[in-house]
């Protein structure tokens, strides 16, 4: 892992289970043998945090990304951004404290956009606190997309060892996933979705699986016909640019150990469609992947958990494999760039 730049860490909802994630997942780096990284925080956060669950851990104020590694062996690496421990409580999410979780995802951006970081690792926020503070964007990834200028569209992957999806339609009422599913948003997703695979993952020629919409994938039309007017006009034209691209295809007969060994990316018409699968086979290790940022962005796969949030037993799984997918795809860019500039 030493010829990829320290990882930025993002704090997350600070009253939440994300520094708690964080300590643990420093705690971990030798049994994973996880690269450096550093966390954009107060320290004075992650002191409360380990003093309150009791954790050995120590944490060291950097100035520059480059003493990461210096000090990753014996203590966490801190970034500091201003604020304070003084508004946090455990299990609460405060507005007071949202312009540290603004600031810590801000220096993380611009951080790894210079160069200066390999990866951008996010840990959960909590909307509701943001927006009382009068944050203006529909989630956290629409907020990354911002930051890096118009013109900027994120998809959204989750992946495990066992399969990566991405639902093209996100947080919306089921009832309104056949008004947004359109051709040209499917042809767009490929191109996305496919590029990142080449960039990111090291997939020469990805393979990519379209999900109907209805049952059976509308068998003939006889049961929805979005598959025929929509879909499958998308997928003809994309395979005539060159796309090994197949579907729409029958949902339920997808997921299976044999279907999936035939693509390496699902795209589903509807949320549930994409996550259910994908959080069954692996529940805990699922990583949130943001593709058609200029930086790479990994997230764990679940929310802030409030509800165990201070009391010791959040489980760093998926922010263990965020950081290591986020390694790994770093490690490819690298190679990739280096190929590159040799050809």
């Amino acid at each position: 892992m030493s010829n990829i730049k320290p990882i930025a860490m993002t704090l997350g909802e600070p009253g939440g289970i994300g520094p708690e994630l964080a300590l643990k997942a420093w705690l971990s780096r030798k049994d994973h043998v996880l690269p450096p990284f550093f966390i954009l925080s107060p320290k004075t956060i992650m002191d409360q945090t380990i003093e309150s669950l009791g954790l050995r851990v120590k944490t060291k104020v950097i100035n520059e990304v480059s003493q990461t590694g210096k000090f990753f062996e014996d203590a966490l690496p801190v970034f500091e951004i201003p604020g304070t421990a003084q508004d946090i409580e455990h299990g609460t999410a405060s507005s007071k404290t949202a312009s540290i979780v603004i600031d810590s995802i801000t220096h993380a951006v611009n951080l790894t956009r210079s160069g200066t970081a390999s990866a951008v690792v996010t840990n959960p926020i909590q909307k509701s606190a943001l927006y009382q503070a009068g944050f203006k964007h529909p989630g956290h990834t629409e907020f990354l997309a911002e930051l890096c200028g118009p013109g900027t569209i994120p998809v959204m992957m989750l992946a495990n060892s066992q399969l990566r999806v991405v639902p093209m339609t996100i947080h919306i009422a089921l009832s309104e996933v056949p008004k947004q599913l359109t051709s040209e948003m499917i042809k767009q997703l490929v191109r996305i979705t496919s590029k990142s695979l080449q960039r990111d993952f090291g997939l020469e020629k990805p393979r990519l699986a379209i999900a109907g919409l209805n049952p059976h994938a509308g068998e003939d039309g006889s049961m929805g016909d979005e598959e025929i007017r929509i879909m499958r006009p998308a997928i003809k034209a994309l395979q005539d640019e060159g796309f090994d691209v197949v579907g729409p295809l029958p949902a339920d007969t997808m997921f299976h150990a044999e279907a999936r060994a035939n693509y390496d990316v699902a795209l589903c018409p509807y949320h549930d469609q994409a996550l259910i699968p994908v959080k069954t086979l692996d529940f805990h290790g699922g990583v949130n992947v943001t593709l058609g940022l200029p930086f790479i962005r990994t997230s764990p796969d679940h929310g802030t958990a409030l509800d165990i949030a201070g009391k010791g037993i959040a489980r760093p799984d998926s922010l263990i494999a965020a950081i290591k997918m986020a390694a790994e795809m770093a490690h490819k860019r690298v190679a990739g760039n280096a190929a590159s500039q040799g050809a």
